[in-house]
């Protein structure tokens, strides 16, 4: 699991310019957003990635707006982000690309 020490600005900004999908909101937060075919695709995703987060024992906000679904993620614990963020935004990445049909 990834380190609970808050990032500096600049580390957090390049290893969130590497994840497709995902900026950064201010100095706490990062947002990812994903877009799929149907609402049940879309559901589907966020099942999946409850499976992770609980896994990994870190929660994202999720948002659902029809077929769009919204991750925030940040870490309270060390009032910002994260290894740990960056960790769980790569594994979400990962399930949108290789398990939900058609975003390979």
């Amino acid at each position: 699991m990834g380190k609970m020490v808050k990032m500096q600005a600049e580390a957090a900004d390049e290893a969130i310019a590497a994840l497709p999908g995902w900026s950064r909101q201010d100095e706490k937060w990062m947002q990812g957003s994903y877009r799929f075919a149907t609402f049940v695709e879309a559901i589907a995703f966020v099942g999946k990635v409850a499976e992770i987060a609980e896994a990994m024992n870190h929660h994202p906000f999720i948002g659902i707006d029809y077929k769009k679904v919204t991750l925030r993620l940040t870490t309270w614990h060390a009032g910002g982000l994260t290894e740990l963020d960056m960790q769980s935004a790569e594994r979400y990445n990962e399930v949108y690309r290789t398990s939900i049909p058609g975003n390979g």
